[in-house]
């Protein structure tokens, strides 16, 4: 199917989800370029709320193909800003005739504590931008608490659905992190929904629950809530990711459950983003 014909089929979609009065995220998912049912998310928000500036931000978006905001910029021709820590997948994506059809910028650029809002600014962004995606699967909690030159009206966190919801604890930050070398797992990574929630309310954002994935949380600025987008609890939110990842000291994939990915990583250095103390996971 070509990106055209994708495109087509996901306007069928959105006018499917728009009437809908949901119970959770869940209900108006639908995917077209997002790895998981973000497009249908993301279309049922911005035709919900109130859009400031239809700009919005993604880094770790590999080389686009797969990416949350790629539908966004293709139906509804929002413009963005696009990061990603490989030459070649950048190099990649501005081949794609897409590229000079909409307003994308990209840049290749391995992001870090220090130069996160300087790689913000030299794009003369207006603060108020319409969504913000972060998905660094590893220094997410420290690059999001560093940020203060923007202020989305919809946040999109992933988060490492493995650390669970009772403690607020993130990898350890590197500058140099790497979620491979970190552990040959390739289940050390990022920070637990807990830690991003307080995080995000900290901030001013209203936690508003997961998609079916498991793998990303969803915010909204607080002066954005109305009576369709609620807040809900962190309890009755948050969801189990299901799909398996991780990967034996050979790197194969080896499928392990939920039970025994755990165990994987049992014992290794976490950092409690409330005391500010490294513990064990």
């Amino acid at each position: 199917m070509t990106n055209d014909e994708k495109v087509l089929f996901g306007k069928i979609l959105v006018n499917q989800i728009l009437s809908k009065n949901i119970s959770s995220l869940k209900d108006v998912e639908f995917k077209i370029f997002s790895q998981f049912g973000d497009d249908g998310i993301i279309q049922w928000l911005i035709n919900n709320i109130e859009i400031d500036n239809e700009f919005f931000v993604e880094f770790g978006v590999e080389n686009y193909k797969e990416a949350n905001t790629k539908f966004l910029m293709f139906n509804n021709n929002w413009s963005g800003f696009v990061m990603d820590g490989s030459n070649n997948n950048i190099k990649n994506l501005k081949k794609q005739d897409y590229f000079w059809k909409y307003n994308l910028i990209a840049k290749d650029v391995f992001i870090t504590k220090d130069n996160i809002n300087n790689l913000l600014l030299e794009q003369n962004i207006n603060p108020n931008i319409g969504l913000l995606h972060i998905d660094l699967d590893g220094n997410d909690y420290y690059i999001f608490d560093e940020i203060n030159c923007i202020n989305p009206n919809i946040l999109i966190l992933e988060y490492n659905s493995l650390f669970g919801i009772d403690r607020e604890i993130s990898v350890p930050y590197r500058e140099d992190f790497n979620r491979t070398k970190a552990h040959y797992s390739n289940l050390f990574f990022g920070a637990s929904l807990k830690s991003l929630h307080s995080l995000a309310y900290k901030k001013g954002f209203i936690f508003i629950g997961c998609n079916q994935a498991g793998n990303n949380a969803y915010f909204i600025r607080k002066d954005k809530i109305n009576s369709k987008i609620k807040e809900v609890s962190l309890e009755d939110g948050y969801v189990i990711s299901k799909f398996r990842e991780s990967r034996d000291i050979n790197g194969s994939l080896n499928f392990l459950d939920k039970l025994q990915a755990y165990e994987e990583i049992k014992g290794l250095d976490v950092y409690n983003t409330n005391t500010k103390r490294i513990e064990k996971f």
